[in-house]
């Protein structure tokens, strides 16, 4: 459904609440049937990427460019200089990632072409070196109704300024009257179809290895000129939309950006009552579905309202329901950032899912020997860290929790994520192909973040920051232009 105002009564976020609840009552049914959501495992993305002019800085074009390229599968984000680009599903047997990244190419090429009749180019990179607080004003927000919607509700909950604190070598701390931060945030985010009955363990995997492709694909080290961590966005996002005063009392309710709140038990309708019942509606539309009536004469109901509420809770992973192809289950993978390289990304997606592939079957032995909160922890430490991060890492034969090396256990879960792939359809030369870039950045130690880090302390020596940052995102342009692997880049301006 689509979002077309951003004023609602009170008797609206009423009605909404009443529809979510049933269509989670038609999607408890709908899970209980026999064969529902039962298909071959596969895989899809959403690239998005940077506008920006020829000084660096952002262009704020996504409505030209979009009108250029006219494809549907192209789609606006929050801010005027971000695009989203919708990658095609691909079947897991094969060479998915060779499909996906060979799209993902394509696709930037399309932008590229259509952003250079405007004198900008496109960028894939977590967080743009050069961004500036000026970027930031409410005018960079793109002019749609949902988010206007988003940031009135926001900032109505939230009945004051969002505060940006973020520690690291350079701490930055600011306060912003708009949502548009959230924007400085781009992202490769990754759908798995999964089957229902494998859905609980394999959604625990994700949670569990989602720190190492964390770590080992950190993109987004700066913000405004500071450095911060590996993976800032972690840090950005959460509090760019942070709702909840924390100068009111002690207690406080839960982020709209969380990692989870324990290990899922029941099945993955768990996922979908936890997000309607802890969060209160943002875009209450409703629609004239009977979700109820559909389910119990046997069709797929489009759950609309659930899925617009769903839509405004942000976890780092996240359970999808479609109704589309009779019907299925996803879990999409939030955490990995934008670029360096569609290679790069597809490495990165790789290794989360082939791993995944075979810690599903342990992990009934395995979340016992990690509490949930453990986990957590590990999430941020990569955030931090990057490869530098000390992990606590379950063993099913353990008799206490250690701090392990992040790269370490990355290299204890390579063989995994191959066999993984394997089991999933992936052919061998594929596999290979697709892991390749995992194993240059374990062997040289250089990940996205760290060569940016390397390029800018570079150039510090030479430049003020802002300069700094400009010879950064062009030397980064040129090496991704180069079409090597970030472990393959050359850190001399």
């Amino acid at each position: 459904m689509s979002v077309d105002r951003d004023e609602f009564s009170a008797d609206e976020y009423r009605h909404f609440s009443q529809r979510v609840r049933q269509n989670l009552d038609a999607l408890s049914i709908l899970l209980k049937r026999p064969g529902f959501g039962v298909g071959p495992a596969s895989f899809g993305a959403e690239l998005e990427v940077y506008i920006i002019d020829q000084a660096g800085h952002v262009a704020p074009l996504n409505d030209q460019i979009i009108a250029a390229c006219n494809d549907e599968q192209l789609q606006p984000e929050l801010n005027r200089f971000n695009l989203e680009y919708n990658l095609s599903a691909v079947p897991a047997a094969g060479s998915p990632f060779h499909t996906l990244e060979t799209e993902t190419n394509q696709a930037l090429d399309q932008l590229t072409a259509a952003a250079s009749q405007h004198q900008a180019r496109i960028v894939p990179i977590g967080i743009l070196p050069t961004l500036r607080e000026q970027d930031l004003s409410a005018s960079a927000m793109t002019d749609q109704p949902r988010y206007r919607a988003l940031s009135k509700g926001l900032l109505a909950m939230r009945g004051g300024p969002f505060k940006i604190e973020i520690a690291g070598a350079e701490p930055l701390s600011l306060t912003t009257h708009d949502v548009t931060l959230e924007g400085a945030n781009t992202s490769f985010q990754v759908h798995w179809r999964v089957n229902p009955a494998q859905f609980c363990n394999t959604f625990n995997a994700i949670q569990m290895l989602t720190p190492l492709a964390l770590a080992i694909g950190a993109n987004s080290p700066t913000l405004l000129g500071h450095q911060l961590w590996d993976e800032t966005r972690i840090a950005l996002f959460k509090q760019s939309i942070d709702y909840r005063n924390h100068l009111e009392g002690n207690w406080q309710p839960p982020s709209r950006i969380p990692f989870g709140f324990g290990w899922v038990r029941s099945g993955p309708l768990e996922l979908f009552a936890e997000s309607s019942a802890l969060y209160p509606p943002l875009l209450p539309i409703v629609g004239d579905e009977d979700s109820l009536a559909i389910v119990q004469d046997g069709g797929i109901p489009k759950l609309n309202e659930l899925r617009m509420h769903h839509s405004t809770v942000w976890p780092w992973n996240r359970a999808i329901y479609d109704h589309a192809d009779g019907g299925h289950l996803r879990i999409e993978m939030r955490a990995l950032p934008a670029g360096p390289t569609a290679r790069d990304m597809t490495a990165n997606a790789a290794l989360l899912i082939g791993a995944a592939e075979i810690l599903q079957h342990q992990m009934e032995q395995l979340m016992p020997a990690l509490p949930y909160r453990y986990a957590e922890h590990n999430f941020y430490a990569a955030a931090k860290f990057g490869l530098d991060a000390k992990l606590i890492w379950p063993s099913t034969d353990q008799s206490t929790l250690n701090e392990t090396s992040v790269v370490e256990i990355i290299q204890q879960i390579l063989p995994m994520a191959r066999d993984g792939l394997g089991e999933l359809g992936v052919i061998d030369d594929e596999i290979t192909r697709v892991l390749t870039p995992i194993e240059g950045r374990l062997s040289s130690g250089i990940t996205g973040a760290r060569w940016q880090r390397r390029m800018l302390e570079r150039l510090d020596t030479a430049n003020d920051r802002p300069q700094a940052c400009t010879g950064l995102l062009e030397n980064y342009i040129r090496e991704f232009n180069s079409g090597r692997t970030v472990a393959d880049w050359s850190d001399r301006p």
